[in-house]
């Protein structure tokens, strides 16, 4: 416990897109008596806006990278690498790898989701999950690499054909466009890019086709292994990179917690606390079930503003998370569509929202444009 008995203690755990806002906040205005520590499995997060464009070679990796750690030391913020794996509610304590626990009194999660398969055989060894993002961004630059040093065609499958597996291809595709022979396989149990509105699915179909993207959909993959994956079919697909991007599901930890769950996501009322008052939760690992959303990156930083407002009304209160102190909670009302900005691989891009639809470089300009000016508010203060 801290020597001060009045001081409170708020934790944060996930360096997300949330949360990186809410440091930067506090490097501004920090809260009054409140320790402020931050939990982080490393002291880098990737902003997953500029994710394909690194995987297509048009941004260096450190473009995408923001400094958790940095952003913690401006804010006055302990920082602690490693990662949480529980969080005792009674002790109010949060336990991490390699860390003794620790106390808090209120805490906030914002630790994101996984498309790790542990459930398909083989994809453990050999294959790459594309969340957490830093991991794959690791292994898709040794990959490419090496394929671009020994001058070797690449032999690649994504599986998931949602947007974000779509767009993962096409960078990929694009990345590799100068090695002859290179091959890209798309694999999805079902129809590709359903969520979408016909006409954006049209044209990312198009330009799937156009990058000679190979599609499977109606199957399954029931092995991998290093050179090649099998499908439920029977059919084998040659690949030596196969990248995870289906599956998208919360950290299973989080089933332990007591919290209300909603398919393993944390459920949380306007204000973004969940069933705990004492325990708050925004981006992905979060359920807004007051206002049900898809998972886009969007609604995490929207919901910053609003966390660390809220955040500190909790801390200056009982420490139940009620409030206090002259303050009132404010609610978070996301909005019911946004403008969802998909790349091609190259620098182009396809704007959606509402029915309009846009297609073009000018549009790659305008999230080049977007994706400059938000890491631009976080790295000026590291």
């Amino acid at each position: 416990m801290h020597k001060n008995s009045n001081m409170r203690e708020l934790v944060l755990i996930g360096g997300g897109h949330s949360h990186a806002l809410v440091l930067a906040s506090f490097a501004q205005q920090p809260p009054e008596n409140t320790r402020v520590t931050v939990i982080n499995p490393g002291p880098i997060a990737a902003y997953s806006g500029m994710l394909p464009g690194f995987v297509a070679g048009h941004y260096a990796r450190a473009a995408l990278e923001i400094d958790v750690q940095r952003l913690a030391a401006h804010a006055g913020a302990q920082f602690v690498d490693g990662r949480a794996t529980a969080i005792d509610r009674a002790a109010k304590e949060i336990h991490v790898t390699g860390h003794a626990p620790l106390r808090y009194d209120i805490a906030a999660l914002d630790i994101g989701i996984t498309t790790d398969m542990p459930d398909l055989p083989g994809f453990a060894a050999h294959g790459v999950a594309a969340k957490p993002l830093g991991g794959f961004a690791r292994r898709w630059a040794q990959y490419l690499k090496s394929c671009h040093e020994n001058a070797a065609p690449a032999r690649m499958a994504v599986i998931g054909s949602g947007v974000a597996g779509a767009e993962l291809a096409l960078a990929m595709s694009y990345a590799v466009r100068d090695l002859p022979g290179s091959t890209l396989h798309l694999i999805d149990r079902s129809e590709p890019l359903k969520e979408l509105r016909a006409p954006t699915r049209r044209a990312l179909l198009n330009a799937l086709s156009q990058a000679g993207v190979q599609l499977h959909t109606q199957c399954a993959v029931a092995h991998v292994t290093h050179d090649r994956l099998t499908l439920d079919t029977g059919t084998e697909v040659r690949s030596d990179f196969t990248l995870g991007a289906a599956g998208a599901r919360p950290y299973g930890w989080l089933a332990d917690t007591g919290l209300d769950l909603q398919s393993g996501y944390v459920r949380v009322t306007p204000t973004l606390q969940s069933s705990d008052r004492a325990i708050f939760a925004s981006g992905d690992c979060a359920d807004l079930s007051f206002a049900p959303r898809p998972k886009a990156g969007v609604y995490a930083v929207r919901a910053a503003p609003i966390l660390a407002h809220n955040l500190k009304v909790a801390l200056s209160g009982d420490g139940s998370g009620g409030g206090g102190g002259g303050s009132e909670m404010r609610d978070f009302s996301p909005q019911k569509d946004y403008l969802k900005l998909v790349t091609l691989g190259g620098k182009r891009a396809i704007a959606d929202r509402s029915g309009l639809r846009a297609k073009g470089a000018w549009v790659w300009q305008w999230k080049n444009w977007i994706d400059q000016k938000f890491m631009r508010e976080l790295t000026k203060l590291t």
